[in-house]
């Protein structure tokens, strides 16, 4: 049964790494719903967060193969239920109809949105929550006239405690036994 699951990346910083990535998805026939990358708070490592809708084996495959990827550190696939994620949206709506009705005030409060900036045409409205929440904000400013709108990919936080530290201290004490091994 498919369903959604996320991946979350941390890689080396190297040039065609998000190529390769995508690439074993798309080998697989699997289309990457969201995808955000970004530094981590560890100098040197940099995190990617994919989500997709497909199968447990299916996704499990994926992660293993994203781990074989020489620059990728640790691929972890999550389930909904093991994460808190959150997408930014940005809405541009025009000003006239605004100023004609002052209802807009209560929907972006009553909304937990926030407004980035006021020009003369239009505003910029954000909102942060999840997809659902994000799209439902666009469907309630739609009779605004909504000029642009925009989402950012999803960032997550892990339920799991187990610290990056701790999986690549695993990595370095596996990289030492294979060369012991060899030697």
């Amino acid at each position: 049964m498919k369903r959604k699951y996320t991946f979350l990346i941390y890689t080396e910083n190297h040039i065609g790494l998000l190529n390769r990535i995508s690439i074993i998805f798309t080998r697989r026939k699997i289309n990457i719903e969201s995808l955000t990358t970004s530094t981590s708070r560890h100098k040197g490592i940099h995190t990617f967060v994919i989500t997709v809708n497909t199968t447990r084996e299916k996704a499990e495959h994926l992660r293993k193969n994203i781990e074989k990827q020489v620059e990728v550190l640790k691929a972890f696939l999550y389930d909904e239920d093991m994460i808190l994620s959150q997408e930014v949206a940005l809405y541009k709506v025009a000003i006239k109809h605004i100023t004609q009705n002052n209802t807009i005030e209560a929907l972006i409060r009553n909304n937990n949105a926030r407004i980035l900036d006021i020009e003369q045409e239009y505003l910029v409205i954000e909102k942060t929550g999840n997809h659902e929440e994000t799209q439902k904000f666009l469907e309630l400013l739609t009779p605004y006239d909504v000029h642009e709108f925009i989402r950012s990919g999803r960032i997550i936080i892990t339920k799991p405690m187990k610290r990056l530290e701790s999986h690549l201290k695993d990595l370095e004490d596996e990289s030492a036994h294979k060369k012991e091994f060899i030697d």
